[in-house]
């Protein structure tokens, strides 16, 4: 180890010599970059990794770049927690990082960040797959995340917390690195893609029909993405594979979007509708205070004249929603999850949800919009883009402007631009919310036309583009 170890101090009035501990994380890290650009061995970074790993302490199974970060884990249980907010580190309360323990984070950072960025070539099969999408969970763990979050999957990063990330060549163990944080946005776009690519290089109509294959895929964007390009080509147990996979992602995402959605208020108190007189609306608090005058110090008894009871009425207005979802190549995440969030939002009472899907030609979408999963079905994902269709199916639908809202989801790359955004000013003058969104993702990165971007500025109306949450609380103060 003479050669990793390094020396502590340096020569009075030159630059410090790294200690021993930086050394062995740049060891760690060089090794990491060289893997990375080169998936052969470089031996003498290899033989140093192993006895920075096996010195202190931890499994060399870490360097083996064919182990899953859940093999690691499975015979060593206790790394687990180890994983958890990896890459946002809180420093001691001085401000430094322990130095020791700067070496075992860049161990446990290698392993994922090699097994994730690191897909070789050549086909993929449905275990590969299954174990990318395992180790990219620990990053997105890693990262402060659920695993799914970053991938456009599940409704929405849950950051956890952030702060400082690993830098291979940083002048100190003690030097803060990047703030991570700020770069969730772009990570998470970057692995969608990485699982895009392994998608296409699976032989996925294969897979899908062999059932004990098919068992092994896990749902995400991307392969749901694929499963709804290729739903036309399949047929007996591959088709029935493929829906149910696709009904167990609208699944998922159904149920954290619901969440969200139900913790708006629900409208202001109708004052105006007496209190149900019931024991769960009396109101105690207001009884006791108004009946005070009431209290007979000698007997210590208080005597109520007339109970008070909260009023649980809300005024509510029927309210028109329109989704309007561009369904062209470039906007398959905000399709599917805006087809589930329509879904989500038809099944509150006095909503009346219209959707309209569209490329160069539209579809009314309406019929089905209580049921995500036989909304995508019927969808055709590709082609151009021509809003003016769409804009046909969905101005008779606004009867009562103040009570209708429309949402229109789309990059805004279109033919007719002056025509359809007369038509979409048109919308907004007649008293009706007009809601463009530019990406409805998960990872909360979407590419707007910057003419309309700009128009909608001007209009008042600016587009929205980000995490979907954003949208939810948008229809959520209009419809409550």
């Amino acid at each position: 180890m003479s050669e990793v170890r390094g020396v502590e101090g340096g020569t009075e009035g030159g630059p410090p010599v790294p200690d021993s501990d930086q050394n062995r994380r740049q060891v760690l890290y060089w090794r990491l970059l060289a893997r990375l650009f080169d998936p052969e061995e470089q031996a003498s970074l290899e033989s140093a990794s192993v006895a920075v790993v096996e010195d202190i302490g931890l499994p060399v199974a870490l360097l083996d770049p064919a182990a899953s970060v859940d093999s690691v884990v499975q015979r060593h249980p206790d790394l687990a927690a180890e994983f958890d907010g990896l890459m946002t580190p809180e420093p001691d309360a001085d401000g430094e990082r322990n130095r020791a323990a700067e070496v075992r984070r860049a161990a446990l950072v290698s392993k994922v960040l090699l097994n994730v960025f690191s897909t070789g070539n050549g086909t993929v099969s449905a275990e590969q797959l299954a174990r990318w999408q395992s180790d990219a969970g620990w990053l997105e763990r890693a990262l402060g995340c659920r695993p799914g979050d970053l991938r456009g999957g599940r409704g929405g990063a849950g950051r956890a917390r952030a702060g400082g990330g690993v830098s291979p060549t940083g002048t100190g163990v003690g030097t803060p690195a990047p703030d991570l944080s700020r770069l969730i946005p772009e990570i998470g776009p970057e692995l969608g893609s990485i699982e895009a690519g392994l998608v296409q290089r699976m032989h996925l109509r294969e897979v899908l029909a062999d059932p004990a294959l098919a068992s092994r895929l896990t749902p995400s964007m991307s392969l749901i993405e694929q499963l709804l390009r290729d739903k036309n080509n399949l047929s007996g147990v591959a088709l029935a594979n493929a829906k149910a996979l696709i009904r167990r992602y609208v699944d998922e995402v159904t149920e954290v979007l619901r969440t969200q959605v139900e913790k708006a208020s629900v409208g202001e108190l109708d004052r105006s509708v007496p209190p149900k007189r019931v024991f769960r609306n009396l109101d105690l608090d207001r009884t006791i205070w108004k009946n005070l005058t009431n209290w007979d110090p000698e007997e210590e008894r208080l005597y109520v004249d007339r109970l008070y009871y909260r009023h649980t009425s809300r005024k509510t207005t029927p309210q028109r929603l329109i989704v309007v979802v561009d369904q062209s190549g470039s906007m398959v995440d905000s399709m599917v999850n805006c087809t589930i969030l329509a879904s989500i939002f038809a099944g509150l009472p006095k909503v009346d949800v219209h959707l309209i899907a569209y490329d160069t030609q539209a579809l009314d979408l309406t019929p089905w919009a209580h049921d995500p999963f036989e909304t995508l079905l019927r969808t055709q994902l590709g082609g151009g883009t021509d809003g003016t269709v769409a804009m046909a199916l969905a101005q008779p639908k606004i009867a009562e402007p103040r009570n209708t809202v429309v949402v229109w989801i789309s990059d805004f790359y279109e033919w007719r631009t002056d025509e359809l955004f007369e038509s979409m000013a048109a919308i907004h003058r007649s008293g009706a919310r007009f809601i463009p969104v530019g990406s409805v993702t998960s990872s909360g990165r979407g590419s707007v036309n910057p003419w309309f971007r700009e128009k909608f500025k001007d209009l008042g109306t600016p587009v929205i583009s980000g995490h979907i949450k954003k949208l939810v609380h948008e229809l959520k103060t209009f419809l409550t």
